[in-house]
């Protein structure tokens, strides 16, 4: 929401007053609207008043959207919305919401913006001086932070996890410092492979699996990470869409040189020394740059040995 722009509370149908009160137009620009992650009834009141009013509804695939709808009785138009569109339909979006229509941005599932081009929209309306408002709801990330038992005074949603274990790995290894509970999307395929490659850089953290949230099959599993791991290893990929939490670090002493040494020789006995200093990099959490630099060394040493 840019600054100085009104929130759409009370005129909106917010927090301060009842739907059946509100005024028959919605106020033009750009509202974005959280949907249900799962059970259909999970949508808040404000919620499907402004997707009722709304001159449009922006969505990302029409059928998904067009079965809640359905669901909910409401029957505004669809915009098609998605990353493939988004750069042509951004300028038609914001031209219709310059000339006073209120635009509805929702997503599949959740809150839009979280791992799809809403944002961009949004940043677009803003440079362009388009109100917008959000009206809050369900979101993956939150439900699963919740059901985790993990610590949420402090945590980090890092999106989805890289395909290859190399690029994985790596990830893990940049966030392995953060002081916070780390949260991720993953597909249900990769889940096996992740939470080995997640065990093998973060170590045995406290995690959580939780899949098919609010729906019925809703199943959250806790335990280490090397236990989920090997878990799933023998489970095999799980159905539904998956989200991983993983707890913060704990008091683990910083690796010292003999260790990081000790690392780099095993892994220059199997690995290029790009590949050595990287791989050691993520199980350490040290720059990339001082355990290169040190694996180019060791590897001159043996090489003048």
């Amino acid at each position: 929401m840019a600054e100085g722009e009104p929130t759409g509370g009370a005129d909106q149908s917010g927090a301060q007053g009842s739907p059946l009160a509100a005024p028959s137009k919605l106020a033009g620009g750009l509202h974005v609207v959280a949907t249900p992650i799962g059970n259909a009834a999970d949508i808040t009141l404000r919620a499907l008043d402004a997707l009722k009013r709304a001159d449009a509804i922006a969505c990302e695939d029409t059928r998904v959207t067009a079965k809640l709808m359905g669901i909910h009785g409401i029957h505004t138009p669809f915009v098609s919305y998605h990353e493939h569109n988004a750069a042509k339909m951004r300028p038609i979006l914001i031209e219709r919401m310059k000339k006073g229509e209120a635009i509805a941005l929702v997503t599949d599932a959740g809150t839009p913006l979280v791992s799809d081009p809403g944002y961009k929209l949004v940043r677009e309306c803003v440079a362009e001086g388009v109100a917008v408002t959000t009206l809050p709801g369900a979101s993956a990330p939150l439900v699963a932070l919740v059901l985790s038992g993990l610590p949420t005074d402090r945590f980090l949603f890092a999106g989805f996890l890289p395909n290859k274990s190399s690029a994985r790995r790596a990830t893990a290894g940049e966030l392995k410092g953060v002081p916070a509970t780390l949260v991720f999307f993953e597909s249900p395929q990769r889940l096996p492979e992740s939470l080995a490659d997640l065990a093998d850089i973060l170590g045995p953290r406290e995690a959580a699996v939780a899949r098919e949230l609010t729906k019925f099959y809703e199943e959250v599993r806790r335990g280490t990470l090397p236990e989920l791991a090997a878990h799933y290893a023998e489970a095999g990929p799980p159905r539904g869409e998956v989200v991983v939490v993983i707890g913060p670090p704990g008091a683990e002493a910083t690796p010292g040189e003999a260790d990081v040494d000790a690392l780099l020789r095993e892994a220059l006995s199997r690995l290029s020394v790009r590949d050595a200093a990287a791989d050691v990099a993520a199980r350490t959490g040290q720059h990339k740059r001082t355990v290169y630099a040190r694996a180019l060394e060791m590897s001159r040493e043996e090489r003048g040995k």
